[in-house]
C-alpha cells in the first residue's frame, strides 16, 4: 500500500509539473502578451517613451521578461560603492547625444521618420568621457548576459522636448519556459523562521501556551508563537473556518495584477470579506480595547518600532505592529466550501433513498419518477433549471443576492439546493444502476435460495457492492467544494472561488491563472488518491498489493 501511495504520489507530482508547464506556455508564450494591458487605466494614460518603459516594467512584473534601466543600473553601483551620486549625473546625460549605428535595428519611427526606438550597437558620441565609460560598460554587461540592449532618443515638438519624450537606455531579455517554471514551483512555500526580523528584537525563539494571549490569557486556546519571526502567531485557533490557523508555512501561488492588485492568489482566497467586524481586542500589552477591527493573530514584523498611542497597545520597542482587520464574512474558499459541503449532504441524503428506490421498484411508478427527473437535468442547460429555482425561492421570500455583510442561513438555501440539483440526479443514476446489475448477479441468486429476505440482500449485498464505485468519488467531491460552482456563484453574486479563474481569463491576470489551475491539479491528485485509499479500505477485495501474482 505505501509503495503504491508513493508512485501514485510522484506520478501526481509529474503530472502537475506537466499541466502547470503547459498552462505556462499557453499564457506566456502564445498569447500576445500586450493583452495584459486591456484592464489596465494607466497604461492608456502613458505617451512617448514612457509608454514602452511602462511596458517593460509590466511584463516584468508578469514574469515575462528581465529587465534592467541604465539609471537603475547606476543606482545598483552607487549603492556597491562604484560610483558616487555626482558621477552619476556627468554619467547620465551622454544618453541625449549617443547614437545607433548602421546595423541596429529600427523598431519605431516619428511622423517624420527619425529613428525614436533602436535596438542594437551604439557608436558613443560628445566629450563626457564618465558617460562613455557607463555607457560601454552597462551595454557590455548586460550584452554578455545574452540581453537585448534598447535605446528611445529623445523626442521633440519642434525645438521643444516632447512631453514624456525623455531619452532612455535599457536591456532586456526573455525569460524561458523553464525559468518561469522553476521560479514558479521554488516559491510556493516559504518557511517562516526565527532569523526573519532585521532589527535586535530581544531573544529569538519559540513558545507554545495553553492560553492565548489574543482572548486575555484566561481561555483555553493553546497557540505557538515566536519572536523574530515574519509572523507573531504561528499556530492559532479560533472560531472561523478552518478554525486552526498557520502562517508557518506561507502558500505563494501568485501575485495579481488586475482583479486584486497586489495580493497573492492564496490571499485572495483566503481573507475574510465584507464589512469591518467589530469586538473586544485584547492588544499585546494587555490593553483591552473596545469595538476594535484588529485581529491580533495577523500581527507581523515592521522595520519600525512602535510610537505614540501604538506604545501603550503593542508595547516600547515592540516590531509587531503590522496588523490586519476582521471582517463579517468568511473567505472565498471558506463560502464556497460551505455551499459545496452542504450540496454534497443534500445530494447524498436525498440521491441514495432514492437511487434504491428506483433499483427496487423497477419499471414501476417510482422508477419513471425518478427517470423523469434525471432527464430533465441531463436535458436542461444547468443555467435554466437554476433561473427557474431563483424566480421559485424569490416568490417564497428567499434572498436571491448574496449579501456578503451578513452571509446568514436564509442566504445559502438557493445556492446549496441549486447545486445540489444535478448531483441528486447523477447519484440516482449511477445507484440506480449498479444495483440492478448486483441484482443479476449469481450471488444474489444464491442469497434467495438460502432464505435471505430481499431487505437482508439488498442492505447486506447488493447496496454494499453497488456503493463501492461512487465511495471512490466521494474524496473528490469534498475537495471539489473548495473549487466553488462558477455558474451557481455567479447567479446569486456569491463572493466564492468559482469565479476567480474566468475572471482571471477574462482580465489576462496570467499569474492569477496559473495559480488557480496549481490549485485545481492540486486538489484533483489528492482527489484522487483519497478516493483509491477509500475504496480500498470499503472493499477487502481491492488490494494495491502485487504480492503473491
Amino acid at each position: 500500500m505505501l509503495k503504491y501511495l508513493l508512485k501514485r504520489i510522484l506520478h501526481g507530482i509529474i503530472s502537475v509539473i506537466i499541466v502547470i508547464g503547459i498552462i505556462i506556455v499557453i499564457v506566456y508564450s502564445l498569447l500576445d502578451r500586450k493583452l495584459i494591458f486591456q484592464g489596465d487605466s494607466e497604461y492608456s494614460k502613458k505617451t512617448n517613451n514612457v509608454v514602452k518603459t511602462y511596458e517593460m516594467k509590466k511584463w516584468q512584473e508578469y514574469g515575462y521578461v528581465d529587465y534592467i534601466n541604465y539609471s537603475d543600473y547606476l543606482a545598483k553601483l552607487q549603492l556597491d560603492g562604484e560610483i558616487s551620486s555626482e558621477d552619476i549625473t556627468q554619467a547620465s546625460n551622454l544618453l541625449a547625444t549617443a547614437t545607433a549605428t548602421e546595423t541596429a535595428t529600427i523598431l519605431v519611427k516619428d511622423s517624420d521618420s527619425k529613428v525614436v526606438y533602436v535596438e542594437g550597437n551604439y557608436i558613443l558620441s560628445g566629450d563626457n568621457a564618465l558617460a562613455k565609460e557607463y555607457i560601454t560598460k552597462f551595454v557590455k554587461t548586460y550584452q554578455d548576459k545574452g540581453y537585448t540592449i534598447a535605446r528611445l532618443y529623445k523626442m521633440l515638438v519642434g525645438s521643444r522636448l516632447a512631453t514624456n519624450g525623455n531619452p532612455t537606455l535599457y536591456a532586456y531579455k526573455d525569460r524561458s519556459v523553464f525559468t518561469r517554471i522553476w521560479s514558479f514551483f521554488s516559491g510556493i512555500l516559504t518557511f517562516d523562521n526565527i532569523h526573519y526580523a532585521t532589527e535586535d528584537v530581544g531573544d529569538r525563539g519559540i513558545s507554545f501556551t495553553f492560553f492565548d494571549p489574543a482572548y486575555g490569557g484566561n481561555v483555553f486556546a493553546p497557540a505557538i508563537m515566536g519572536n523574530g519571526t515574519k509572523h507573531r502567531y504561528l499556530l492559532y485557533f479560533d472560531g472561523k473556518f478552518p478554525f486552526i490557523h498557520q502562517n508557518l508555512i506561507t502558500i505563494t501561488l501568485g501575485k495579481s495584477f488586475s482583479q486584486q492588485r497586489g495580493l497573492d492568489v492564496f490571499e485572495i482566497m483566503t481573507n475574510p470579506q465584507g464589512d469591518l467586524s467589530y469586538s473586544d481586542v485584547t492588544f499585546p500589552t494587555g490593553v483591552v480595547v473596545n469595538e476594535s477591527a484588529v485581529n491580533i493573530h495577523t500581527l507581523t514584523y515592521s522595520d519600525a518600532v512602535a510610537s505614540g498611542s501604538d506604545v501603550d497597545l503593542y508595547g516600547e520597542g515592540s516590531h509587531y505592529i503590522n496588523v490586519e482587520n476582521n471582517k463579517v464574512t468568511s473567505s472565498r474558499i471558506a463560502l464556497s466550501f460551505i455551499i459545496g459541503i452542504f450540496s454534497v449532504i443534500l445530494s447524498y441524503l436525498i440521491a441514495v433513498p432514492l437511487g434504491i428506490l428506483m433499483a427496487r421498484k423497477k419499471d414501476k411508478l417510482a422508477d419513471k419518477l425518478g427517470t423523469i427527473y434525471i432527464v430533465f437535468i441531463m436535458a436542461v442547460p444547468s443555467l435554466a433549471y437554476i433561473l427557474m429555482f431563483k424566480a421559485l425561492g424569490q416568490s417564497m421570500g428567499l434572498p436571491t443576492t448574496f449579501d456578503t455583510n451578513k452571509a446568514t442561513f436564509p442566504y445559502f438555501v438557493l445556492p446549496v439546493i441549486s447545486l445540489a440539483l444535478p448531483s441528486i440526479a447523477s447519484l440516482m443514476k449511477w445507484l440506480r444502476r449498479y444495483m440492478i446489475d448486483q441484482m443479476n448477479s449469481d450471488y444474489v441468486k444464491f442469497a434467495r435460495s438460502g432464505g435471505l429476505s430481499e431487505q437482508e440482500i439488498f442492505t447486506k449485498h447488493i447496496f454494499k457492492n453497488a456503493a463501492i464505485p461512487l465511495v471512490h468519488g466521494i474524496p473528490g467531491t469534498v475537495l471539489g467544494c473548495l473549487v466553488g460552482a462558477i455558474i451557481t456563484e455567479t447567479v446569486y453574486v456569491v463572493p466564492g472561488t468559482g469565479g476567480l479563474l474566468t475572471d482571471a481569463i477574462h482580465t489576462y491576470d496570467n499569474s492569477v491563472i496559473v495559480g488557480v489551475a496549481f490549485f485545481y491539479a492540486v486538489l484533483s491528485i489528492i482527489s484522487l488518491i483519497l478516493g483509491d485509499i477509500l475504496i480500498s479500505m470499503m472493499d477487502p477485495r481491492i488490494s494495491f498489493s502485487t504480492k503473491g501474482r
